[in-house]
């Protein structure tokens, strides 16, 4: 049998599956790796943990099947996008942990980058906001702040990356420094209507061009891997948001998904067009295939799972997220809780990195169930103001629906209200693995074993339709509460 290897290196864990011909997934192996706070507002991985957590899963998923190198047609990445690397060019060595996108270090940073009237300049070429989420600032504060790494960086000694570069990089055993389209939109260091690193921004942040990968179509010759017994070439790449959207067979403009993992992505198909927001939304590259760039409208919530996480383990409200749901249902209807669940700042359409969490509308009634409730509704709220946003952006269609994939939406209890919430149709496919099959599609599209873009746009099968059943004066007046909720935790520079 001819499997095809997808890597999915999230922010919480490292998955290695096997989809089989028909771009099934056949086996799964998965190992949490450490996140690590060193201050407030800081996130870190270890990279060398990343890599023997993806070591171990493929080895481990291969076993599982029985198979060997020669079994497999092609390898496939995705990875959590922004989460930022620099390691030494001779020894591979990292010269700091990797600085996770939740990470908040370098607001100040940007702050200045704003007050000295660069904004305009960076979104025009990146299509990003200046902020502390994405990986250029988290290159200069490492080269500012790591001993001896400015001057090896000047020498051309030490690169850098996000995960996919890295990952590509050790599996070619340094022959190969690359990274594709996708990710190199997310650094605010890639001009994404030119298709090259942006020298002026390079400058600006300090960054040397040398450090920098070269930068390849989703679906390309990233390298061969002989690590793993035998040879077996790599042939897709993505970030995590553009694998789901492709594993979403969202080709057409206009159609959108929305991805629930730790955060939340939402991302809308624009075709050719790059799309600059008028509403703090983000204009990215959704993919690109045979040197042809399409683009996406890209809305990002920082605390989506990671609200539930948050329940289980700040809290210890409960063992497994999955319990949420049936709280939730068994929750007090005539409380209106809120969380708003800002515990690294709000991302878009609010990009405030100062203001923290909070909770309103607690009563001495509240109890775990109330909160449960108001932790799954704050990611329907979220999702309310991405889409508004876009439609403001686009338009508002009649015909639009949303697909949603990652953990979250396995839970009927959540994509019922986000349908309600949202007063428009909700699809659940079903092959939930949506980005992990992105990476697979691009990987085995190149190795001739997966169909062309049209006849796997064709595969896209839905499990379940969730419709909108909530009147629309109740649905107004939960989202009014919400954005009361929201203006009162914005902090004051935002206001």
């Amino acid at each position: 049998m001819t499997f095809v290897l997808a890597i999915d290196q999230g922010t919480t864990s490292s998955r290695a599956i096997l989809f089989d011909a028909r771009m099934r997934p056949a086996f799964v192996s998965q190992q949490e790796i450490t996140q690590h706070f060193p201050q407030s507002g800081w996130v870190e991985h270890d990279a060398e943990e990343i890599w023997v957590s993806v070591l171990t899963t493929v080895r481990d998923v291969m076993k599982k099947a029985d198979c060997g190198p020669a079994d497999i047609a092609s390898v496939g990445i995705t990875n959590q996008r922004e989460t930022t690397l620099i390691w030494d060019k001779a020894t591979g060595k990292p010269v700091h942990n990797a600085i996770v996108w939740q990470d908040r270090r370098t607001a100040p940073f940007c702050d200045e980058l704003r007050l000295a009237g660069h904004t305009e300049m960076v979104i025009t070429k990146t299509g990003l906001m200046i902020d502390a989420y994405f990986s250029g600032t988290k290159v200069n504060w490492i080269l500012q702040n790591v001993e001896g790494t400015r001057t090896k960086a000047d020498r051309g000694e030490l690169l850098f990356g996000t995960i996919d570069s890295y990952l590509i990089w050790k599996m070619t055993d340094g022959k190969s420094h690359l990274t594709d389209a996708t990710n190199a939109a997310r650094t605010m260091l890639y001009d994404i209507s030119k298709g090259q690193w942006d020298a002026q921004i390079c400058d600006l942040l300090n960054v040397p061009i040398k450090m920098l990968p070269q930068v390849l179509d989703c679906s390309a010759d990233f390298g061969v891997t002989a690590i793993f017994g035998g040879q077996i070439p790599i042939s897709g790449v993505a970030g995590d948001q553009q694998a789901a959207t492709i594993g979403q067979a969202c080709f057409e403009t206009g159609m959108l998904k929305s991805t629930y993992g730790t955060g939340c992505f939402a991302l809308l198909n624009t075709g050719k067009t790059l799309v600059k927001s008028k509403n703090r939304l983000l204009g990215t590259i959704a993919y690109q295939l045979n040197g042809q760039t399409t683009y996406a409208l890209e809305g990002s919530i920082f605390i989506a799972g990671a609200v539930v996480q948050w329940l289980r383990d700040g809290l210890g409200l409960i063992s497994e997220a999955h319990e949420t749901a049936a709280m939730a249902e068994a929750a007090d209807k005539t409380q209106s809780l809120y969380i708003v669940p800002a515990f690294t700042g709000l991302g878009a359409p609010y990009w405030d990195a100062e203001c923290r969490g909070a909770i309103f509308g607690l009563s001495r009634n509240s109890g775990p169930n109330e909160l449960a409730k108001a932790a799954l509704q704050s990611v329907g709220y979220q999702t309310r103001d991405l889409l508004a946003a876009m439609q403001k952006d686009m338009g508002s269609s009649k015909n639009a629906v949303l697909r949603v994939d990652g953990g979250m939406a396995a839970s009927d209890w959540s994509m019922q209200f986000l349908a309600d919430i949202l007063g428009m149709p909700v699809d659940r496919p079903q092959v939930l693995e949506t980005t992990a099959l992105g990476a697979a599609w691009l990987a085995g599209m190149r190795a001739g074993v997966y169909p062309d873009q049209e006849t796997f746009a064709k595969t896209w099968a839905l499990e379940q339709r969730f419709d909108a059943n909530m009147i629309e004066e109740e649905r107004d007046t939960l989202y009014a509460g919400w954005k009361d909720a929201v203006r009162r935790t914005l902090s004051k520079r935002s206001k």
